[in-house]
């Protein structure tokens, strides 16, 4: 009599093909043919969502596993910071002018070029100027660490195994031609998987995009809409943009209108005023305001917003 649930890649004689393999009872196959496995990434993803419905893993589980079977998809050129907001240093720079850089930035690894901002020939770790101020006769050439070039189109799952295996945690990023395109960290890889990494130097977010603090003043995010801040603060669009000429460009989002009005990619600890309202920036990433501190303007910063 034949079995009713033959093994699976048995050979021409019957025999199982791997005779090493531990043979699985008629249950165990019974239970794979009522439950069968998922057969492609999407179904794991379905899968996964079923075991947080039934309270298996947590939300917060589902969602990180939901994020490394989708890194595979996202390349370096995905979530890098692009050229144009790429904090450099020169190697010709003074001292003192590097250190404002890394003072102001507060980022630990700098790639250094040479001429022009194509040309990167190093990174140099802010911890090394130490170097220099216990020896000014030391060459800064002599501190930059070799820098690591990857194309755009390296996918993130490769780009992480690199950064693990040569311990290094900042890439160049580079197009088909050769340029610059920008740069990537593994914090960068890292927050495709686990969510925004904060740092000493970040704030925590609380609930919502503008929210109140315990000296009566408010934290506003960066990306918060210009009309959402009017909102908050019982203004006008007008009552926020002053005496704006006619012809200034429209911004949706508030960094990017003190941006324009500061004349360049603002940094940690400048002020400006809008109207009303005094704008700190208390945290900047990738050339973007993260959060600024607000409060009502007084006359200084009515002065330093005319001039």
């Amino acid at each position: 009599m034949s079995d009713p649930l033959p093994t699976r890649g048995g050979g021409p004689d019957g025999a199982a093909a791997d005779s090493h393999a531990p043979r699985r009872s008629v249950i165990e196959r019974l239970m794979d043919w009522l439950h069968p496995k998922p057969d492609s990434r999407d179904e794991l993803i379905e899968t996964l969502a079923g075991a947080e419905d039934n309270q298996v893993i947590g939300a917060e589980s589902r969602v990180m596993l939901e994020r490394v079977l989708r890194l595979a998809d996202q390349t370096a050129g995905d979530v890098m910071v692009a050229a144009p907001r790429m904090d450099l240093v020169r190697i010709d720079a003074p001292y003192d002018e590097i250190l404002n850089i890394v003072i102001d930035t507060a980022h630990s690894r700098f790639p250094v070029y040479e001429r022009d901002r194509d040309n990167i020939i190093g990174i140099l770790l802010a911890k090394d100027l130490l170097k220099l101020q216990r020896a000014p006769e030391l060459n800064l050439r002599a501190l930059l660490r070799p820098a690591v070039f990857v194309p755009e189109s390296k996918d993130l799952n490769d780009l992480l195994r690199e950064f693990r295996g040569n311990r290094n945690h900042l890439a160049v990023v580079v197009d088909e031609f050769g340029r610059v395109a920008g740069l990537i960290t593994i914090e960068d890889v890292l927050e495709q998987i686990v969510g925004e990494i904060e740092d000493e130097f970040d704030i925590t977010e609380d609930q919502g995009d503008i929210y109140g603090l315990a000296d009566k003043t408010y934290r506003v995010s960066g990306d918060t809409p210009i009309d959402r801040v009017c909102e908050a603060f019982g203004l006008s669009t007008a009552d926020l943009r002053g005496n704006a000429d006619d012809d200034e460009p429209s911004f949706d989002t508030i960094g990017g209108l003190i941006a324009h009005r500061m004349g360049h990619v603002p940094r940690r600890g400048e002020r400006h005023a809008l109207g009303p309202l005094s704008f700190i920036v208390l945290h900047t990433k990738g050339g973007a305001v993260r959060w600024f501190k607000v409060a009502p303007v007084v006359v200084d910063d009515r002065q330093a917003e005319g001039g």
